[in-house]
């Protein structure tokens, strides 16, 4: 039971599904109404916003359409009163779509093709919890991209989605992960998202500096303030005006300083050290660690009531370990970038090498595989990376004789072949496109070898 017009409830909650493909429209309005729900289509942006009359209570909105995109129609809902709950459904998986779509409103993004118990559960807590949908539609779109996150696990999409939520907002964030995950990249990414983009974004390493000259790097200082103070000096405080202040290693602050913090973020004015006149405190602050907080105030190495005052959103990214089936894309975005840092092009990852990549456990994570593959690009002589340029272990998942059956009888070069392609589909999830670059063969050469040898991605 959800609003209808007028604000009276209605029994049969409508949906509205727009695509520009017919067999999906199809196949969605079928399962839908056989849900019991009260179903209409539209195929293109124009007819989406002409359908949306206030008893839609949801729609399953595509990206890609005739006369104009998703995004459109998202935007035009945002400028209604009473809006339905949207449903993004698209083939787009990337983070730059997420986050904008988020921002502009949508209630949950799903990629296709959709698996039908998630989008059942998703139309029925989108359908209960209208509420949620209200607190992510202030933002349009803003100018350019932030930078990327790279991944295409539940994980890593949850964080986008993360993103795009808390940059709508002012509040402070808390972002938790291991060392090299990536915590300052989330950081920039809400604040480029955010309506303050232009504005600047200040960091400070909390572990980089004395507690002593932490302060001062904090707050500024004025002229004789302690010996060595010959002049003036704004803070990072005072740096990042209305934009973000970004408190990397927040849980190495000594226990005065966290009460200063705290008196800061709860007045939100400051004073330079030596200085009694107070400054406002414009900027949104983002803190991070690696370090396990609650156990912290646990101890009493970490103030209470600084810590849920800086929590107030958290963000926690995952371990490279607990998302494996990142390494290949992280691995073809990192190997770009490391390329037009050294000026060399190396393009192709053997077999091998992504075995040894994706078998390997990363303690310190994405830095560490950057730097792994920073030093491979280096040694590299060709356009090749092999696995001779890592210095990691074999991958864990390799055992000797691991292509030898099970009686012992070596198999024959079919299938291994077929082996071969099967476990590089199944590291690219997929994407032949990045398996073709892997095997180094062609797409038609890869799907004449997908039918050949029966191969199927739910092998995977």
């Amino acid at each position: 039971m959800v609003r209808g017009q007028r604000g009276e409830v209605t029994e049969v909650p409508r949906i509205l599904i727009v695509d520009d493909d017919r067999s999906i429209r199809r196949t969605l309005e079928k399962f839908l109404g056989g849900e019991g729900y009260d179903v209409s289509t539209a195929q293109d942006a124009p007819g989406a916003v002409a359908a949306v009359t206030p008893d839609i209570d949801l729609m399953l909105l595509d990206l890609g359409l005739p006369g104009g995109s998703g995004f459109d129609v998202l935007t035009a809902m945002a400028e209604r009163e009473n809006p339905p709950s949207i449903v993004v459904v698209t083939a787009r998986d990337d983070m730059q779509s997420t986050v904008k779509a988020i921002q502009l409103g949508a209630y949950e993004y799903l990629v296709k093709p959709v698996d039908i118990d998630r989008l059942r559960a998703v139309v029925k807590t989108a359908l209960d919890s209208r509420e949620a949908r209200d607190q992510l539609v202030e933002l349009a779109a803003r100018g350019p991209e932030s930078g990327d996150i790279l991944g295409k696990s539940p994980a890593i999409r949850d964080v986008w989605k993360q993103i795009g939520a808390v940059s709508t907002t002012r509040a402070p964030v808390l972002i938790r992960g291991e060392s090299g995950t990536g915590k300052e990249l989330v950081a920039k990414a809400i604040h480029m998202a955010s309506a303050e983009r232009e504005r600047p974004f200040v960091a400070v390493n909390c572990t980089a500096l004395a507690p002593g000259v932490l302060e001062s790097e904090l707050f500024g200082h004025v002229k004789g303030a302690f010996t060595g103070a010959v002049a003036d000096r704004p803070g990072r405080f005072e740096l990042a005006g209305k934009g973000t202040l970004f408190l990397d290693e927040i849980a190495e602050i000594p226990m005065d300083l966290q009460a200063k913090l705290l008196r800061v973020l709860q007045e939100r004015t400051f004073e330079r050290v030596g200085d009694a006149r107070p400054l406002p405190l414009e900027a949104r602050v983002i803190a991070a660690t690696h370090r396990d907080l609650a156990a912290m105030v646990a101890k009493g190495t970490f103030r209470e009531d600084l810590y849920y005052r800086l929590r107030v959103v958290e963000i926690h990214l995952p371990p490279l370990r607990e998302r494996a089936t990142d390494i290949p894309i992280l691995v073809e975005g990192l190997l770009g970038k490391i390329n037009r840092d050294l000026g060399k092009e190396v393009r192709y990852v053997t077999p091998a090498a992504l075995a040894r990549l994706t078998g390997h456990a990363w303690p310190g994570n994405v830095r560490e595989l950057e730097n792994t593959l920073t030093r491979a690009v280096v040694l590299a002589k060709s356009d090749v990376l092999d696995e001779t340029l890592l210095p990691i272990g074999p991958a864990a998942s390799a055992p000797e004789h691991a292509d030898a059956d099970a009686e012992g009888a070596l198999p024959t070069l079919r299938e291994i072949e077929r082996r071969h392609i099967a476990r590089v589909l199944a590291h690219t999830e997929w994407n032949k496109r990045r398996a073709c670059a892997v095997l180094d063969i062609s797409r038609p050469t890869l799907d004449r070898k997908i039918e050949e040898y029966g191969l199927r991605k739910d092998e995977a």
